[in-house]
């Protein structure tokens, strides 16, 4: 192999989680609590303007913080994702969520004494030489001050969120390193998966009796444990509703909306837009059916690869789906390409297929160094190189803002998932376009769809799945078996009732329902979705020179409102459904193709 499938941790901290030299960087992010804590006790606005040479310093010292406990924080993340069975990578995350804690009280302080800055003397501020590049992100700041609580109220539900809040989501963490899928091979013989190793075959697997099989346990094992999912989803989410709550605020969807950067238009404008136009895709749903010999497909068969004729699906190595994208980032523009090869190169993914890893993919970013790592699990399928594309995309993006200072490189999570699907679409359209035969295509074109359903849909599913979630929990608990009531009305709703089977306990197997950073983790992909078809389609207009317009849009996606971002690079209003039908319109060409390719096949 030319390529290593496991990445390189130990240039960050060697040994581990028991890493001497991680024990030392959280020391030393002790150290720097506390000269921070005494700078923001002592740092007086009024006596600092208007030069504000303290909060100049104050800033200096923030920021080399935070990049500290990103550092420490990214790392053992990684660590516990690689080895689900390592109980001590719990225990240093536990301490890392402490000293974050620790941050977040001290931040509060300094945040509750910018907002009591006049008008005038705050617009002195960020118009001043050494501010004015930060001005966005104060103002932010000063906003967040309005709304805070008094310093001891913020202190308090700071500390017992180390352990209520974040404790019930790294609980989440020790609960899926119980879940063991045991499957049969051709010979009978029972092998136990990992939650990680049987999603990727219950998605992946060609054969229907196999997908069944693992859905039908994948099912078993997680009903089994989902009182204690329930619980967890419950006291994470009530903590969540009872500080919005505190905060003044009634309506759960402001805070997703405020991280967000976006208007609630201009979220009602895309779910309508795709609600209105979902018929292409439950026609390729309904092909891919008949293709199975079914009436319909069950949950486990939507992401399943389609074979026609004497076409089998094609298998990558991990080489072959590295030079693969390498070589199709390379006709975009030649710093993605290089940097995509350098990452490779240098170790920064973990691909391996083996057991002990935690299901699913993503990208960290590693703000000391200046790294990204991207974690997945590789099984050699189109899809597979689809998502190693995708996480390489989000650690590009981070790439070209890492000479921006802290402050303006905290960029939402809709634009975010922009870049990371951008660099998804250029290699899932170079395999359509690379295809040998209309066999192949249509196994491409599905693959590809899949991403489409997966937008329009699946995600579709979890909004609406949490939304309804939340206006329950907000008069009391939810039960497991209610939990599933409203998954499955959920995945109906958002499929039109087109599936045979649905997946009631999706809501326990799905890590983003207990993420701690940030709610509603989910219609920000289908932002980033559509939103990067839009980009993709401005570049197949005007190829020449893209990449440079590509990575300013990049650049700026921190420093305004997400439609101002927009206005600015695209010339476009996304408060309005016409904005989001376009990217729609693409993916329906595709679903088209597929129709008019497998017509010979039925």
């Amino acid at each position: 192999m030319k390529y290593s499938l496991t990445w390189d941790l130990e240039s960050i901290f060697p040994g581990g989680s028991h890493s001497e030299a991680l024990k030392d960087k959280l020391n030393q992010i002790e150290q720097l609590l506390e000269e921070y804590h005494t700078l923001a006790e002592s740092w007086n606005p009024e006596k600092d303007k208007p030069a504000y040479d303290a909060f100049s310093t104050l800033i200096e010292k923030s920021e080399t913080l935070v990049s500290a406990l990103g550092q420490a924080g990214s790392f053992i993340n990684a660590v516990q994702s690689a080895d689900v069975t390592d109980s001590h990578a719990g225990t240093v995350i536990f301490e890392v969520s402490k000293l974050r804690g620790g941050y977040t009280v001290i931040q509060n302080a300094v945040i509750k004494k910018i907002a009591t800055i006049s008008d005038a003397d705050f617009d002195s501020l960020i118009t001043h030489e050494d501010f004015k590049h930060l001005a966005f992100a104060l103002s932010e700041t000063r906003d967040e001050g309005v709304r805070l609580l008094s310093e001891a109220e913020e202190n308090v539900i700071s500390k017992l969120s180390q352990d209520g809040f974040h404790a019930w989501s790294n609980h989440y963490d020790t609960l899926v390193s119980l879940i063991k899928i045991p499957v049969a091979d051709k010979d009978g013989n029972i092998q136990e998966l990992s939650a990680g190793q049987a999603m990727n075959r219950m998605y992946s697997d060609s054969d229907p009796a196999v997908r069944k099989q693992i859905f039908t346990e994948w099912e078993r094992a997680w009903g089994h444990y989902a009182p204690l999912f329930a619980d967890t989803l419950n006291h994470l989410q009530g903590f969540r509703l009872e500080n919005y709550k505190l905060h003044g605020e009634e309506d759960f969807m402001v805070e997703p909306l405020r991280y967000n950067r976006i208007q609630k238009e201009t979220l009602d404008a895309m779910w309508n837009a795709i609600s209105k136009n979902k018929q292409p895709f439950f026609k390729f749903m309904e092909r891919k059916a008949a293709l199975m010999g079914k009436d319909k497909l069950a949950w486990y068969d939507v992401d399943a690869p389609v074979s026609v004729g004497d076409f089998k699906a094609r298998t990558f190595t991990y080489d072959e789906a590295v030079d693969f994208i390498n070589d199709n980032f390379a006709k975009f523009g030649p710093k993605l390409a290089s940097f995509s090869q350098d990452i490779i190169e240098k170790g920064w993914v973990e691909a391996e297929d083996r057991t002990g890893k935690r299901p699913g993919g993503y990208c960290t970013s590693l703000p000391e160094s200046k790294e990204s790592r991207i974690f997945m699990t590789f099984t050699g399928s189109a899809s597979d190189m689809s998502t190693l594309a995708h996480e390489i995309g989000h650690a590009f993006h981070s790439y070209t803002m890492w000479d921006l200072p802290r402050m303006n490189t905290s960029y939402a999570m809709n634009v975010a998932e922009t870049a990371s699907t951008f660099a998804e679409t250029l290699v899932a359209s170079a395999t359509v376009e690379a295809a040998n035969s209309n066999e192949e295509k249509i196994s491409l074109l599905n693959t590809k769809l899949e991403n489409a359903t997966a937008m329009f849909m699946n995600i579709h599913a979890r909004f609406l799945f949490e939304q309804s979630f939340y206006s329950e929990r907000q008069k009391g608990l939810v039960t497991a078996d209610r939990l599933s009531e409203l998954m499955v009305t959920a995945q109906k709703e958002a499929f039109n009732d087109n599936l045979s089977e649905y997946h009631p306990h999706f809501w326990a197997s799905k890590l983003h329902f207990f993420i701690d950073g940030i709610s509603f983790y989910n219609f920000p992909y289908t932002f980033g979705f559509l939103f990067s078809l839009s980009i993709f389609a401005e570049y197949k207009k005007n190829p020449d020179g893209f990449e440079d317009k590509y990575i300013a849009l990049l650049r700026d996606t921190a420093v305004m409102s997400t439609e101002d971002l927009v206005q600015k690079h695209l010339g476009k209003d996304i408060t309005v459904e016409s904005f989001w039908e376009q990217g729609i319109a693409i993916m329906a060409e595709d679903a088209n193709a597929f129709l008019e390719l497998t017509e010979a096949y039925l």
